[in-house]
């Protein structure tokens, strides 16, 4: 990195920087005023911090603004071009990649880039080659590139590099091995909360800083904001909202115990009761395939639904009765302003999110409800490869 504050050793004045930047991410614009008054510095230090950082390329004077009255002040905010961020979040059978500017907007993106990732060093080196091809294929510059974040389902600790499912028999810090491959800081996130992350700076989140993430793909997941952070726990692993006890259904989970959450609200479980009723003989427009080929994915009930399926609408309602009645449950735990429902089976609208308000209204408790609001994600697919970008940003800038 060029020589500025993060390139050398912490000291107040390095500290203070960082909270200004930190300011300007959460906040947006501010004038010199207002981040004294934030700091809790004078002035003129306020002054020569915001010069500095104007010197070292990452604020821009953007000029001054209108007041009802008296002298407009200038205002300050972060330069785009300071350098960018790559965030990649990796599927069964595919990646997305996205690459953001210093001020989150974003430069470029893919989706649906063929890559399985692969246990242990052989899956970093297969990201970094994927982001080289990636860049040389658009004629960008890596150089330019500050942080990458790497999205990954499954237990993920941040603070380690370690991932259950892909650090290997080694436990290798993936994130440090990404490091050291492409010569830039690198996180490793979990999906969910680096799609709730996503959502809180770019996405359906406005003021909230009360914020539960629920990620409705194959399997079933939560990101937590709590008071405008991301909660992890102890050791990392917050969030496994899938596994959460509830059920009388005797299904074995993939984590091995029965009766989990994510056993009947979840994509697999979808594809799972589906095949059940089909195998019992009930009708549907996908019949036709599964006596054909004896199966049937999650894309396919996907267009059944879109072809008004009665029987795929009647297994959607369930699954979405057992996931409003569990987080009724953390709505009476958290008191949440926001609950965002994502994932792959978003796309499915009112189908899902009918019974789901249906079955919080119905268990959650009035007072704590009251001041609840249930919205699906407006990032879509890219919500975890924007998270994942923007959390590299506070790693590089130590927030």
């Amino acid at each position: 990195m060029r020589n500025t504050f993060l390139s050398r050793k912490g000291g107040k004045s390095s500290l203070l920087k960082r909270n200004i930047l930190g300011l300007c991410i959460k906040e947006g614009e501010r004038s010199i005023s207002e981040i004294s008054n934030y700091l809790g510095t004078s002035v003129p230090t306020t002054t020569k911090l915001v010069g500095e950082l104007i010197e070292e390329g990452f604020l821009s004077d953007l000029g001054k603004y209108g007041t009802s009255g008296g002298r407009k002040p200038s205002i300050y905010g972060l330069n785009p071009d300071a350098g960018w961020f790559v965030g990649v979040d990796i599927r069964h059978t595919h990646a997305s990649v996205v690459v953001n500017d210093f001020k989150g907007n974003q430069i470029t993106s893919a989706e649906d880039i063929p890559f399985i990732m692969s246990v242990g060093e052989d899956g970093v080196m297969g990201i970094s080659q994927m982001l080289r091809d990636f860049f040389s294929t658009r004629g960008l510059d890596f150089d330019k590139v500050l942080g990458l974040g790497v999205s990954v389902a499954g237990r993920v600790n941040p603070q380690t590099g370690f991932s259950n499912s892909f650090s290997g028999p080694g436990n290798i810090q993936i994130d440090k091995m990404l490091e050291d491959e492409l010569g830039v800081k690198a996180i490793i996130e979990n999906d969910s909360r680096a799609m709730a992350y996503g959502e809180f700076l770019g996405g359906v989140v406005k003021k909230e800083k009360n914020v539960i993430f629920v990620n409705i793909s194959w399997g079933l997941g939560m990101g937590m904001i709590l008071d405008g952070k991301l909660f992890y726990g102890k050791s990392g692993f917050s969030g496994e909202f899938g596994h959460f006890p509830i059920l009388n259904n005797d299904q074995i989970c993939r984590c091995g115990k029965v009766g989990c959450l994510e056993t009947g609200a979840s994509g697999s479980a979808l594809v799972r009761m589906v095949l059940e009723k089909l195998n019992e003989g009930r009708a549907s427009c996908l019949g036709a395939k599964f006596r054909k080929e004896g199966r049937i994915n999650i894309n396919d009930i996907l267009k059944a639904l879109h072809e008004e399926d009665v029987l795929t609408i009647e297994v959607l309602s369930e699954l979405g009765e057992n996931i409003g009645r569990s987080l009724a449950g953390l709505i009476n735990i958290f008191n949440p302003e926001l609950v965002v429902i994502g994932g792959k089976l978003a796309v499915t609208g009112d189908y899902l999110m009918f019974p789901i308000r249906a079955a919080i209204k119905k268990h959650a408790l009035n007072i704590a409800l009251r001041d609840t609001h249930i919205k699906f994600s407006k990032l879509g697919r890219q919500a975890a490869p924007i998270g994942a970008s923007l959390l590299s940003r506070n790693k590089v800038l130590g927030l």
